[in-house]
């Protein structure tokens, strides 16, 4: 973004301090001193620790200005400061005037229990084959990331692939009226956030928050296989596609093979056409689904989806393999974890062809209420000794699933370990693990697995 201070001032309805021929351009915006650059507006926020304490090292690094909330004024801050009633507040006014008045480019908006940062990559790629596309990067789909990906738009954007995540009602309603979306997107609806949700039909309810800001002309695309979606879109007037492995849907997927680094899959709309995605797993395929639907929206032609869908980079951390230090094959999904993608990933993974055994390290699911201690000893339904013959569990929440499968696993191959004892995991794992093993590492974010899987890769037991 390039933006005079004064015009940033009217805004955010805030004072410029400074004459106009004196005002700064802003170059960007950043709330956080260490990804702060000179030439940058800092916004201040206030949530754990109080942004303003960090204005001073801010303007050390070449701050042009920054947000002061009202009920901190007045600071002595030795750049221009422009007085706002809510730091965040401004900096998602600021970011819609940049979207529409200053970029107006096409809008996609993802949402989805699970799937949404693969279906952002994989949108993303396809549209990318005839547009300037600005995706959101890593995991900024919060009501703090969602603005951020704005203003860090070119000014040639012609399409932005905006993910959107949520923990409460009304979050996705707000994203939703910021961006006026011309596609909204849903994944899937799942089990995630339920602990604050209570049921399913809740989430959905949620989940569909995202069509509040759809254009009128606008287009809502989500999973057909999933009724509570299906129900709610009846309410829904603009126009709508359908995708999944059910027939019934607009666009359906068919003959699929999944293999460890890939999934193969047709469709009866093109049926001279196989499509290939560098990720594993049936569910990745309805994520491609929902891409290609997008990607026909913006008419881009079926053997270009091909071959973006064939190359497109998957975010870190998402089903992404790797080698461990003594050569063993390691699928890591450290990022997220629900009961429904657990299983779907477990189900796939004992698949795979393993010369040694499959080992599966699994971590508590988050965000899961009452429902937690159901819906981790569920997961059981998914593991087969025959098939995964090994499991170590991790957490205090997943202990009912290490109680559900005391009677399908001898005790040598099933072994559990509380919260606090990371290390000992790591040991015991590192300890077992042979070169010709392929192992599963799957749990929320919380639970750290990424540092079980430096442990694997650098051959460092800490």
């Amino acid at each position: 973004m390039k933006m005079k201070l004064n015009e940033i001032a009217r805004v955010v309805g805030a004072t410029c301090p400074l004459p106009e021929v004196s005002c700064p351009t802003i170059t960007g915006v950043a709330f956080d001193t260490r990804d702060l650059v000179p030439g940058d507006l800092f916004v201040p926020l206030v949530d754990a620790r109080d942004g303003h304490a960090f204005i001073p090292d801010a303007v050390k690094k070449g701050a042009a200005a920054t947000f002061v909330a009202a009920d901190h004024a007045p600071l002595a801050t030795g750049v221009p400061q422009l007085v706002v009633p809510d730091p965040l507040a401004a900096l998602q006014a600021l970011a819609r005037y940049y979207l529409m008045m200053k970029v107006n480019p096409k809008v996609v908006a993802i949402t989805g229990s699970n799937g949404k940062t693969t279906t952002k990559d994989m949108t993303a790629a396809v549209l990318a084959t005839q547009y300037h596309v600005w995706k959101t990067k890593d995991n900024f789909n919060n009501e703090i990331g969602v603005p951020m990906t704005i203003l860090a738009m070119d000014t040639n954007t012609e399409v932005l692939v905006v993910e959107m995540g949520m923990d409460r009602p009304g979050q996705l309603h707000d994203k939703s009226v910021l961006v006026e979306p011309d596609v909204a997107v849903i994944t899937m609806i799942g089990e995630a956030h339920i602990e604050f949700f209570k049921t399913r039909d809740k989430i959905a309810d949620a989940k569909m928050e995202v069509v509040d800001g759809l254009k009128e002309d606008g287009l809502f695309v989500y999973n057909g296989d999933e009724p509570l979606l299906r129900d709610r879109a009846t309410s829904v007037p603009q126009e709508q596609r359908t995708f999944g492995l059910d027939p019934d849907n607009q666009l359906f997927a068919r003959d699929i093979e999944s293999f460890e680094t890939h999934t193969d899959f047709s469709l009866s709309r093109w049926p001279d056409l196989r499509f290939t995605i560098p990720v594993m797993g049936e569910y990745n395929v309805t994520n491609a689904l929902a891409a290609i639907l997008v990607g026909r929206r913006f008419h881009v032609k079926p053997e270009a989806i091909q071959q973006a869908l064939a190359s497109f980079k998957i975010t870190k951390n998402r089903t992404q393999w790797v080698t461990g230090d003594d050569g063993e094959q390691i699928l890591s999904d450290v990022y997220n974890a629900n009961p429904t993608a657990m299983k779907a990933v477990l189900r796939d993974f004992g698949e795979f062809p393993v010369a040694g055994r499959r080992i599966a390290v699994l971590g508590d699911m988050l965000e899961l209420g009452a429902a937690s201690p159901e819906l981790h000893a569920s997961v059981a339904a998914a593991l087969d000794p025959a098939k995964v013959q090994v499991v170590y569990l991790y957490g205090d929440e997943i202990r009912p699933l290490a109680d559900a499968l005391a009677t399908k696993y001898p005790a040598a191959d099933l072994h559990y370990f509380p919260k606090d004892q990371q290390p000992r995991l790591i040991t015991a794992l590192m300890d077992d693990v042979g070169h010709s093993d392929m192992v599963l590492l799957k749990a929320s974010h919380g639970l750290h697995l990424e540092k079980v899987l430096d442990a694997l890769i650098e051959g460092d037991r800490g």
